[in-house]
């Protein structure tokens, strides 16, 4: 459970006993839990590491500190490590963008670098074979919610047939596709067959990779009818697998609920109070978490109220103090 803080499991079971029983040295713990000494030793080594035990070589043991400073520290730490993360994605996908925004406005690539789609059937036409295709590995980014009828028609014996050659298929959705019985369907469909899919608050395009050698974005993440990119840049289509790696690792496996952090917000909260801390207004938030506007003032409610606060302004003012954002 505290792995996220850099604490093994065996090390937060040593730690745990030692908290309930502070008096015990290494062999007194070694017996409590059936391990080596050694394992013990390396265990509380590490939490001395960690700021959460001091080493007390006389006694062969360890004293734990003050559970509320040394976690305050780790939970600090690991905050800033988020939050270096989401700014790396942030500016991932401000280069992406600007690199697409490149291609599109006509300049000279090589042909076989990069290929305009144009029009939506000839869209589709090309995703259906670059799937067909596939030898090793397909990763898609699903944005929108819930997905079309067609779309997911067309798709279904592509997956199938892929899944039964070997092809590890990888999707992110967005979160908000969870409240579809049809896409909540197809997944649960696609994940019985041995696919893989996450979830996360916000999917900032629609993509597919394919063999980590050739990926499909849109022209216009805001118009499909704009057709789209078919990239084949060594280096550009490595940028696009960094940043599905990167939602990749922090999405929700699908099954599995959302969890919420250590102030009690789901993915989709948090997200929700940057998008309006950067002055976004409810109908924009709504559009790019793909829920309704209703949801989105419940809520903005719920979150003023949890924090005690009267406006919206307020609740920023408290959520930044609180260390939410």
């Amino acid at each position: 459970m505290l792995e996220a803080l850099g604490i093994q499991q065996s090390t937060e079971i040593v730690y745990r006993l030692l908290l309930e029983q502070p008096d015990y040295g290494v062999p007194e713990l070694a017996e409590q839990l059936g391990w080596p000494e050694g394992e013990v030793r390396a265990a509380l080594a590490h939490l001395a590491d960690l700021r959460l035990v001091l080493m007390d070589d006389a006694a062969d043991g360890a004293a734990p500190f003050n559970p509320d400073v040394g976690f305050a520290f780790l939970l600090s730490r690991a905050e800033a490590e988020l939050t270096k993360r989401r700014r790396q994605v942030e500016r991932a996908e401000r280069a992406v963008a600007t690199i697409l925004a490149k291609f599109s406005e006509g300049a000279t690539f090589r042909h076989d670098v990069v290929d305009r789609i144009h029009g939506v059937d000839a869209v589709r036409e090309r995703l259906e074979d670059l799937a067909g295709s596939a030898r090793a590995e397909c990763l898609s980014l699903l944005p929108g919610g819930a997905q079309r009828p067609d779309t997911m028609d067309a798709s279904q014996p592509l997956d199938e047939l892929a899944l039964e050659r070997g092809v590890k298929i990888r999707s992110i959705y967005q979160e908000s596709f969870r409240n579809d019985p049809p896409t909540l369907e197809y997944v649960r469909w696609y994940c019985d067959l041995g696919g893989e899919a996450r979830t996360v608050p916000i999917v900032p395009m629609l993509m597919v990779i394919v063999d980590r050698g050739a990926a499909l974005v849109p022209v216009d993440p805001g118009d499909a009818r704009a057709g789209a990119l078919e990239v084949r840049s060594r280096g550009l289509v490595n940028a696009l697998v960094v940043l599905f790696d990167h939602l990749w690792e922090s999405g929700t496996p699908f099954g599995e609920t959302p969890r919420r952090n250590e102030h009690d917000l789901s993915p989709q909260e948090r997200e929700l109070l940057l998008l309006l801390g950067i002055g976004c207004t409810d109908d924009v938030a709504a559009r790019r978490l793909g829920i309704s506007l209703r949801t989105v003032r419940r809520m903005n409610s719920d979150l003023m109220s949890r924090l005690g606060a009267r406006s919206r302004f307020e609740a920023g003012v408290r959520a930044a103090k609180e260390g939410w954002l």
